[in-house]
C-alpha cells in the first residue's frame, strides 16, 4: 500500500509529471500526425524529390549512384569530361550503361536506399483502383516527420538549457504549429533531414561555447567536439551543397569564443569537413569536371542568358556570355527579394517578428548572446547563398524547395522569439497563473493560425495534377523496354513512377544554326523511343511563349502536331494515343506499343 502511495505521488507532484506530460504531449503529436496525413497530405509536387527518389531506389537495387533523369547539361559534362581525359569508349555519355547523377549530393538518397531496403515499398500502382496515394512517397513522408520529431525534441531540450521549461515547452508547441513544416513533412525534400543536422550542429557549439567559458572540459574534448563540429558540417553539406556555407560561421563563432581553443577547434573541424565532403568532390571531378556536377552550375541560372531551366536543358552551354553585372543583379534582386517578403514571415509564424525585436534586447545570458551572433551570421551566409543559388525550381514550388536555406534556422529563431515573449510576459505583472497561461494559449494558437485553417475544410486532395498523374505514367511505361528511353518535359516524374530512362527535352528540334539537339541525342548518344509532353510545355502563352518564345519549341512542336492532328513527316516518333490529350499530355512513340497490353 505504501509503495502504491508513492508511485502515486510520484505522477502527482513528482518526476512523474514529467512522464505524464511527456506521454500527453507525444499522443498529440500522433494525433496531430494522423489528422493532417488525411486531410492534407499531398504527393510529391517538387520534382527534386522524386529526383532523389528515383535515384535512391537505383542504389538499394545495386545500380549505384546512376540516374533514370538526364538532364542535358549532365550529357555534356560527362562527354566533354571524358575527351579530356581521352576515354575513348562508345558511349561517352554513359547513357546505355547508366548515367551518373551529377545533381544530387548523395546523403539523402543514400538514406533513403536503405529506408527502401527494409520497408516494403510497392513502386507498382494497381490498376482498375481509384488512385489517390503513392504508397512509396507515403513511407518517404512518414519517414520525414519522425525526422520533424526529432527537431522538435532538439528544440525543446535546447531551449530547456538555454531558456527554461516554459520556453522549452511554448517553443516546441509552436514549431509543432508550424504549417511550413508540416509541407516540409510530406514534400519528399531532405530538408527535415538538414534540419536535425543544424540542430545537432548548434547543441555542439552550445556545449563547446559552455566548457571554454567554466573551464570544465580538457583539450582532448575539445578536439573530440571539433571532430563531430566536422562530421556534422561534413553530412549537411553532403545532403544539400549550400549547407557547407555555414562553415563560415561556425568558424567565426569558434574564433570569437573559444579562447585559447580557437585555433584548435577551427583547424580541426574545417580538416574533418573537408575530409568528410573530398570523396563525393573527387567522384565528381573525374565523371564531370565538376566539384559538384550540374549543382554547382546553379549560380549561372537565372541570369539574362540562362532564365529558368534553359541551361539543364542545354546540350552546349555558352557560358562565357555571362558578365559579372548578371551576377550582382541576381544578387540584388534575389537579396531584396528575401528581406521583403521571407525574412519578416519567416517560418510562417509571427513569432518571428518577437526574435526581430528581440535583436534590440541585451541578454544577460552570455551563451545566448553569443548563439545569437552565430544565428545573424548564419542569416546573412544563407541570404547569400539562397539568392546566388536560385534557379527555376523556387518558382516551380514557391517555398516549399530545396532552395530555401533560411528555413533551416527557423527552429532557433521560433527559440528565440518565444525567449523574447516570455521577457515581455514577465513585464506585464500578470500575478494571476491562470491570467499567464490564458495569454500564452492566445499566443500559441495565433502563431499556429495557418496550421489550423490548413486543417479546416475543404480537405486537400492529394493528387498533385496537374501535371502529374502517376497512373498514366506508369501505364504507358509498361509499353516500353526497361533498357529504352523516352525524352519528357518532366523527367524526374517519368524515371520515378514509370521506372524509364527519361532525359529532360531538349532546348530545340532544330534551332537556325542548324544544331539538331532532338537528334543529336537520339541519332548518336542513344535512341529516343517516346515523347511525352505535359502542362508543362502545352500551357505556355500563345503569342509570347509558344509563337516567339525561345524555349518553348516543343509547345509549338505539340501544338502542331495537335492542330494539323499529325506529325511532322521528318520526326521519327509518328505514333500517338488521344486518350492522353484529354488530359492535357502528348504521348508518342515508334509504333502502336499499346496494342497486345491490357489497359
Amino acid at each position: 500500500m505504501i509503495r502504491l502511495q508513492e508511485w502515486i505521488h510520484k505522477f502527482e507532484v513528482g518526476e512523474g509529471t514529467q512522464v505524464v506530460r511527456g506521454g500527453v504531449a507525444v499522443m498529440a503529436l500522433l494525433a496531430l500526425t494522423a489528422l493532417y496525413d488525411v486531410r492534407e497530405y499531398k504527393n510529391f509536387s517538387a520534382a527534386e524529390a522524386m529526383d532523389s527518389a528515383q535515384l535512391a531506389r537505383n542504389i538499394s537495387r545495386g545500380k549505384g549512384f546512376t540516374t533514370d533523369f538526364v538532364r542535358p547539361l549532365s550529357l555534356h559534362l560527362v562527354e566533354k569530361r571524358q575527351t579530356e581525359i581521352k576515354q575513348r569508349s562508345a558511349d561517352l555519355s554513359m547513357l546505355k550503361a547508366g548515367h551518373p547523377d551529377l545533381a544530387n549530393p548523395p546523403a539523402y538518397p543514400l538514406i533513403l536506399a536503405g529506408l527502401m531496403k527494409v520497408l516494403p515499398f510497392d513502386y507498382e500502382i494497381p490498376k482498375g483502383v481509384f488512385f489517390e496515394r503513392y504508397q512509396p512517397e507515403l513511407l518517404i513522408a512518414i519517414f520525414n516527420q519522425a525526422l520533424f520529431f526529432v527537431s522538435i525534441l532538439l528544440v525543446f531540450l535546447l531551449a530547456r538549457r538555454l531558456f527554461d521549461a516554459s520556453v522549452a515547452w511554448v517553443s516546441a508547441i509552436v514549431l509543432t504549429g508550424s504549417d511550413l513544416f508540416w509541407r516540409f513533412s510530406v514534400s519528399g525534400l531532405s530538408t527535415m533531414l538538414l534540419v536535425a543536422v543544424f540542430l545537432a550542429l548548434i547543441w555542439c557549439l552550445v556545449f563547446m561555447e559552455q566548457a571554454i567559458r567554466e573551464n570544465t572540459q580538457g583539450g582532448t574534448w575539445f578536439v573530440a567536439m571539433s571532430v563531430l563540429t566536422g562530421i556534422l558540417m561534413g553530412v549537411g553539406a553532403l545532403t544539400r551543397y549550400s549547407f557547407g556555407w555555414l562553415i563560415l560561421p561556425v568558424l567565426a563563432f569558434f574564433a570569437l569564443f573559444l579562447g585559447t581553443r580557437r585555433v584548435t577547434a577551427c583547424v580541426v573541424t574545417f580538416l574533418v569537413f573537408a575530409v568528410v565532403l573530398s570523396p563525393w568532390i573527387v567522384r565528381n571531378y573525374n565523371l564531370s569536371g565538376t566539384p559538384f556536377g550540374t549543382a554547382g552550375y546553379a549560380i549561372f541560372q537565372e541570369t539574362a542568358p540562362y532564365p529558368g531551366e534553359r541551361l539543364e536543358r542545354s546540350l552546349k552551354p555558352e557560358l562565357g556570355d555571362i558578365d559579372l553585372d548578371a551576377y550582382f543583379r541576381k544578387l540584388v534582386v534575389n537579396s531584396g527579394e528575401i528581406f521583403q517578403n521571407q525574412l519578416p514571415k519567416l517560418g510562417g509564424s509571427w513569432i518571428t517578428a518577437l526574435f526581430l525585436v528581440g535583436l534590440f534586447v541585451p541578454f544577460l545570458s552570455v551563451a545566448l548572446h553569443r548563439l545569437r551572433i552565430f544565428l545573424l551570421l548564419s542569416l546573412l551566409v544563407l541570404t547569400v547563398a539562397q539568392a546566388m543559388g536560385k534557379t527555376h525550381l523556387s518558382n516551380d514550388s514557391p517555398g516549399i524547395n530545396s532552395e530555401n536555406l533560411l528555413v533551416l534556422l527557423v527552429p532557433l529563431v521560433f527559440a528565440f522569439g518565444v525567449g523574447m515573449y516570455f521577457l515581455l510576459l514577465d513585464n506585464l505583472n500578470l500575478t494571476f497563473p491562470p491570467a499567464r497561461h490564458a495569454v500564452t494559449a492566445i499566443v500559441v494558437l495565433l502563431s499556429s493560425g495557418s496550421l489550423l485553417f490548413t486543417l479546416l475544410p475543404p480537405r486537400t486532395y492529394p493528387s498533385a495534377y496537374p501535371p502529374y498523374l502517376p497512373p498514366l505514367i506508369q501505364r504507358f511505361a509498361t509499353w516500353m523496354q526497361p533498357q529504352e528511353m523516352v525524352m519528357s518535359d518532366m523527367p524526374w516524374a517519368v524515371a520515378w513512377y514509370g521506372q524509364r530512362q527519361s532525359v529532360w527535352t531538349t532546348l530545340n528540334v532544330q534551332d537556325k544554326r542548324r544544331r539538331d539537339d532532338f537528334y543529336a541525342v537520339n541519332d548518336y548518344l542513344k535512341p529516343v523511343h517516346g515523347l511525352y509532353l505535359t502542362q508543362l510545355s502545352l500551357d505556355g502563352r500563345f503569342f509570347s511563349d509558344m509563337k516567339n518564345g525561345q524555349d518553348w519549341v516543343w509547345g509549338r512542336f505539340a501544338m502542331d502536331s495537335l492542330l494539323r492532328t499529325n506529325v511532322p513527316t521528318d520526326f521519327p516518333l509518328q505514333y500517338g494515343r488521344g486518350d492522353y490529350l484529354m488530359y492535357g499530355h502528348l504521348f508518342l512513340t515508334d509504333g502502336p506499343r499499346w496494342q497486345g497490353h491490357s489497359e
